[in-house]
C-alpha cells in the first residue's frame, strides 16, 4: 500500500504544534477536547465547519439508563442482543455503566435536553430497546443541539484552537509513535502533536444513498491504514431502514428517525398492509438490519422502490412538536405526515467497524487514538443498537482525553520532517466518474443483501481502480478522497467476502 498521498518535491508552507490534535468536530471530538487537561494545548481540525458532521445530523438521541426502573444491565442486554453476539462485552460494560454520568455531564453543560412535566429528562424508545432510555433535544435535533452547545464551550476555552476547512492527508509517525499530521489548507501544512485523536466519522459517500454528509469519504480510516493501524469489522455497515424516498438520488438522504417508529409509526406497503408483522417479535421496532431486510424483501415482492411509514394516528400538534425537523422537511416536500404516510427506503447510515482501539481509545501506535464512528471499540458488534452511537462518542471520547491527560509530559514538541513519498506519474483522471463508479459498485455489490459473486466482482473493480490511483500523482483533495474511498471500499468487500455466515447487518443470501 502507498504510504503517503503527497507527491515528491512539495514542501510544508507552515508547521504548527499542539499537545493534542483532534481530527473532527463531531460530538466525539468536541467532548474529548473538553475533557482534556486545560494545561494541554489542543487543536480541533474540521474538514469543513462544525455544522457538517454525522453528529450534527443525528436526530434520534442518546441511549443511556437514566430513567426510573431502567438499569445499565438492561441496556447491556439489549446492546448484546442487537450486536448478534459479536460485541466486546468489556467495552459494552464500560459504555452502559459510564454512560449515565456523561449524560449528567451534558446536563451540567446546559445541553437543552427535552424534559417531562416533572422537569426530569424525557426519554423515548427506539428499535431494539425494551425500555424508554433515549434522551433527546428539541425533539429530533439532538445532534445539532449537542454539537452547538459543546462547540460554543470549546470555542471559549483558551487551550482549544479550531482550525476549519482542513483536509487530513496522512498521519505522521516516528518509531511507532504518532508525531503529527500532514494536512492541506491553502497549501501543505504539518501539525506536530504528542497525541492525535481520530474522530473522522463514517464512510457514507461510498454509497449512492446515505444519510452521511458529503465529507464522509473515509479519510481517517484510509490514513490510519497507511500508517499501519489495523481496521476491524468493516463488513458491518448499518443500513437505516427509513430514509426519506426521493426519485432522484440526493447528495445526502434525509433520515426519518427510528424514534418515529418508537412513537407508534408502522410500516405499510402500497395496499396499507403491515408487512413487518410476524417477521420479528418487536415488529417495526426490531433491530435495524432485520427491518431493512424486511423492507428490501417487500420492495422486491411488490416491484416498488419504496414502502411507507405511517404515523398518521398522531395529531399535527404532537408531530410538529416531537419531530419538528422531520415534520418541517416532509412538509417542504409536500408531505403532511399527520395526514399522509411517509415514503421510505433503506439508506446507508453507519459503520460498525473501524480503527481498532482499546478501552481508552488507543490504537497500536503510541499517541494515536480513535473515537466515535471512525473507531472500532467492539460495542456495536454486528449491528449497532439505536442511539448507542452518540453515547459511544461521549464515553470513549472522554476516556481517550483522560488517558492523554494522565500521560501528559512537559517540554517542547518534536517537529516531524515532511514525508518522503514514493515516485508517482502524471495521470489524466476523471474524478467525478471514478467516485460515481465506486458508489455504484458498492451500492450494487455491498448493499443490504449480499452475494458472493457480486462481492467478488465489486472487489475486483474497486481494487483495480485503487491500484491505478496509487501510481498517480494526486494533485487535488478530490483525487486524494477518491483513493481513500477506493481503499476503504476494498476493505469492506474483502471483509464481507471473508465472513461467510450471515450475522447482524452482514447478510449473505448465498
Amino acid at each position: 500500500m502507498r504510504r503517503y498521498l503527497v507527491e515528491r518535491g512539495v514542501k510544508a508552507e507552515e508547521t504548527l504544534s499542539f499537545d493534542t490534535v483532534i481530527i473532527g468536530s463531531g460530538i466525539a471530538g468536541l467532548y474529548a477536547a473538553l475533557n482534556l487537561d486545560k494545561r494541554l494545548s489542543c487543536a480541533i481540525l474540521t474538514k469543513e465547519g462544525v455544522d457538517i458532521s454525522n453528529s450534527w445530523l443525528a436526530q434520534g438521541g442518546i441511549a443511556a439508563a437514566v430513567s426510573p426502573g431502567d438499569k445499565p444491565q438492561f441496556h447491556f442486554e439489549d446492546t448484546i442482543t442487537a450486536g448478534a453476539g459479536l460485541c466486546n462485552e468489556k467495552a459494552v460494560r464500560v459504555l452502559v455503566d459510564e454512560g449515565p454520568q456523561d449524560i449528567a455531564s451534558l446536563v451540567k453543560l446546559n445541553v437543552p435536553f427535552d424534559l417531562d412535566e416533572d422537569g426530569d429528562l424525557q426519554t423515548g424508545r427506539e428499535g431494539g430497546h425494551r425500555r424508554n432510555r433515549i434522551v433527546h433535544a428539541h425533539g429530533d435535533a439532538t445532534g445539532r443541539e449537542t454539537v452547538k452547545t459543546l462547540a460554543a464551550i470549546a470555542s471559549a476555552r483558551e487551550n482549544i484552537t479550531f482550525i476549519q476547512n482542513v483536509f487530513l492527508i496522512d498521519i505522521l509517525t516516528d518509531d511507532n509513535r504518532a508525531s503529527g499530521v500532514l494536512v492541506y489548507q491553502d497549501g501543505y501544512r504539518i501539525i506536530a502533536a504528542r497525541n492525535i485523536i481520530m474522530c473522522t466519522g463514517g464512510i457514507g459517500q461510498l454509497y449512492i444513498h446515505s444519510t452521511n454528509p458529503s465529507i464522509a469519504t473515509g479519510d481517517g480510516l484510509a490514513a490510519a491504514m497507511r500508517a499501519g493501524v489495523p481496521l476491524a469489522n468493516m463488513e458491518f455497515i448499518q443500513f437505516h431502514p427509513t430514509g426519506l424516498y426521493c426519485k432522484e438520488p440526493e447528495s445526502r438522504s434525509f433520515l426519518i428517525s427510528e424514534a418515529v417508529r418508537g412513537e407508534g409509526g408502522i410500516l405499510i406497503n402500497d395496499n396499507g398492509e403491515r408487512f413487518m408483522l410476524g417477521q420479528h417479535p418487536m415488529n417495526e421496532l426490531a433491530p435495524r438490519d432485520i427491518v431493512a431486510r424486511g423492507i428490501m424483501r417487500e420492495m422486491v415482492r411488490s416491484g416498488k422502490d419504496h414502502v411507507f411509514l405511517d404515523i398518521t394516528k398522531e395529531s399535527k400538534e404532537f408531530l410538529s412538536l416531537r419531530f419538528p425537523t422531520i415534520y418541517g422537511e416532509c412538509l417542504k416536500r409536500g408531505i403532511d405526515i399527520s395526514e399522509t404516510p411517509i415514503p421510505v427506503c433503506p439508506v446507508q447510515h453507519y459503520l460498525m467497524g473501524g480503527i481498532v482501539t482499546d478501552l481508552n481509545g488507543m490504537t497500536k501506535i503510541t499517541g494515536l487514538y480513535a473515537c466515535g464512528e471512525a473507531a472500532y471499540t467492539g460495542v456495536h458488534g454486528a449491528n449497532r443498537l439505536a442511539s448507542n452511537s452518540m453515547l459511544e462518542c461521549l464515553v470513549f471520547g472522554r476516556r481517550a482525553a483522560q488517558h492523554i491527560s494522565g500521560q501528559a509530559v512537559s517540554g517542547s514538541i518534536s517537529l516531524p520532517a515532511f514525508p518522503e513519498p514514493e515516485k508517482t506519474e502524471e495521470c489524466e483522471i476523471d474524478v467525478l466518474r471514478l467516485k460515481k463508479l465506486i458508489r455504484e459498485t458498492m451500492s450494487r455489490d455491498g448493499w443490504v443483501i449480499r452475494r458472493k459473486a457480486d462481492m467478488e466482482a465489486g472487489l475486483k473493480e474497486i481494487n483495480r481502480l485503487k491500484e491505478s490511483l496509487e501510481t498517480c500523482t494526486l494533485k487535488s483533495k478530490s483525487l486524494m478522497e477518491t483513493l481513500n474511498m477506493a481503499t476503504v471500499g476494498v476493505q469492506i468487500l474483502t471483509a464481507a467476502l471473508g465472513r461467510r455466515e450471515s450475522v447482524g447487518a452482514h447478510y449473505r443470501e448465498d
